[in-house]
């Protein structure tokens, strides 16, 4: 509460030296900063040297929350600070290519349960509940891989992975969980999709191209699982690993792509519609009421295009 005139003047003309010398003090100073040194814009003079340390820059970024209820899909955006060097990634050693082995297959797995999921510390064997939902999504995603799951025709599940060295300090729990041996060399899946060769997936909106009768079974597939590592979000990472899809989907001969995304995810909507994607129906509330989970539309683009990285 400011200090009204009355109660100033008093305090001046007190009889105690000491508040009279305090006062004429304060009164002779012209300016007084609240800012710290370091937030000054002004390059700090060597006969003044700052008494602060010097503060790494600020970046503020959106990036998904994949706690929220839904997994990613459906989340809402939290902004969260990080340094200007965090998550920085070398692309040229960036590797995006099919699943060939049971390992990187297993730390595909592992980063979606991360991605998916929110675990408190506190649960009773956290530990023990994150190996089972790997294990689950391990074994369903070899099912459809092998062709063992009924509607399923083809499917590939495609990561962008990264020498484990270049992993940023701090991200030790992604490092652990998600590594897998190449050629003797440790890497990191960083983000992970599926493609799917099929007329429609589980529990979603059918895509209407190409028209049933006329190859729809072999010229469609759908995108699902598509997920990126929270730390090294903002990498241009998702839209990379879409472009690849499309390179595998056009030598499975594919036409028609397809993707779901929530209503509200509005960060996922402008990757997809960046990649090239186009709305084209949406979910009827009742089925997003049935199935508990927000609404949801159906995003289209054709494979016809040039597909480059």
């Amino acid at each position: 509460m400011p200090l009204d005139t009355e109660s100033k003047d008093r305090s001046a003309s007190s009889d105690s030296p000491t508040m009279a010398t305090a006062y004429a003090a304060l009164s002779s100073m012209s300016t007084l900063s609240l800012s710290p040194p370091f937030l000054s814009s002004a390059p700090a003079s060597a006969s003044c040297p700052c008494l602060h340390p010097a503060r790494a820059p600020r970046n503020l970024v959106w990036v998904l929350n994949p706690g929220a209820p839904g997994g990613p899909a459906c989340s809402p955006q939290v902004l969260k600070e990080r340094t200007r060097d965090d998550g920085v990634v070398d692309r040229s050693l960036l590797e995006f290519e099919e699943t060939s082995s049971d390992g990187e297959l297993w730390a595909a797995s592992c980063l979606r349960v991360r991605t998916f999921n929110q675990f408190k510390p506190s649960t009773f064997a956290v530990e023990d509940l994150k190996r089972s939902l790997a294990e689950r999504e391990f074994e369903a995603l070899k099912e459809r891989i092998a062709g063992k799951r009924e509607s399923f025709r083809r499917v590939s599940c495609i990561n962008a992975t990264l020498p484990m060295s270049q992993i940023m300090t701090g991200s030790n729990d992604l490092s652990s969980t998600c590594k897998f041996s190449r050629s003797g060399k440790d890497r990191v899946v960083v983000a992970t999709l599926d493609l799917n060769q099929c007329l429609w997936l589980p529990d979603e909106i059918v895509g209407a191209r190409p028209q049933q009768g006329t190859g729809a079974d072999f010229a469609r597939a759908y995108l699902s699982n598509v997920c990126v590592a929270e730390e090294l979000q903002r990498n241009g990472l998702g839209y990379a690993l879409i472009a690849k899809s499309k390179i595998v989907a056009q030598e499975w001969g594919i036409t028609d792509l397809y993707v779901h995304v929530a209503v509200d995810n509005e960060a996922a909507k402008k990757l997809y519609m960046k990649s090239g994607f186009v709305y084209e129906s949406e979910e009827p509330a009742w089925q997003a009421r049935f199935l508990d989970r927000p609404r949801r539309i159906l995003l289209w683009t054709s494979v016809g295009a040039s597909c480059d990285l």
